[in-house]
């Protein structure tokens, strides 16, 4: 194979795990959230204000990995 093709072979994986790594991540922290909510019913603001703030931070990190993995190719 050549290096070229290597590099779109790299690119693709590496952007697949960033996707998948921040969708689990997310997904934690909402599964999280619900539970806070389901165990105390009066912390549900806080609890959602902390859940959209910690998946921005993820979702953010998960961009930062496909830009990165996107600049492999050119």
């Amino acid at each position: 194979m050549e290096l070229e093709a290597l590099k779109y072979i790299a690119a693709g994986l590496g952007a697949g795990m960033a996707v998948i790594g921040g969708a689990m991540g997310i997904g934690k922290i909402g599964a999280a959230a619900l539970e806070a909510t389901g165990r105390q019913p009066e912390v549900a603001n806080t609890a959602r204000v902390t859940m959209i703030i910690a998946a921005a931070l993820v979702e953010g990190a998960t961009f930062f990995g496909l830009i990165i993995c996107f600049m492999m190719v050119s």
